[in-house]
């Protein structure tokens, strides 16, 4: 058994090895397999397969920093991901006490106290001044 364990060790010296985009690309690939279970649906099968192949291929690439780079991308976009999630989730909370507007300028987002009136309101940003129903 150790003498395999070197083998597999002396094969993956030089390789990527497997990231969080490798297993989510095969989780992914599961998914779609056992959805064309039940669905029968061709392209699934493909797709799955595919997904399967390219996981492995990056797995076993010898091109360290393209794989490295397409990992932190990954990485970049779900961290993006969570981050308006969890904006959202605040948002919703503070439904009730304040209302949220966006700069006519900048786009910048803005809240204000709800039942106040109609008032103007200062973009911290740009310092653009507009008026709004709060």
């Amino acid at each position: 058994m150790n003498g395999l364990r070197q083998k597999m060790t002396r094969f993956m010296y030089g390789r990527y090895g497997n990231d969080q985009l490798s297993r989510m690309l095969l989780g992914l690939a599961l998914v779609c397999l056992v959805l064309e279970l039940f669905i029968r649906n061709p392209l699934l099968y493909l797709a799955g397969v595919g997904l399967m192949g390219y996981s492995m291929y990056r797995t076993l690439s010898r091109n360290t920093s393209k794989m490295a780079a397409q990992n932190q991308k990954y990485l970049t976009w779900r961290y993006q991901q969570a981050v308006k999630k969890n904006n959202a989730k605040k948002h919703w909370a503070q439904r009730k006490e304040y209302r949220f507007y966006k700069c006519p300028r900048c786009r910048q987002k803005v809240r204000v106290p709800r039942g106040r009136g109609r008032i103007a309101i200062t973009c911290p940003k740009c310092t653009t001044e507009f008026i709004k129903k709060s």
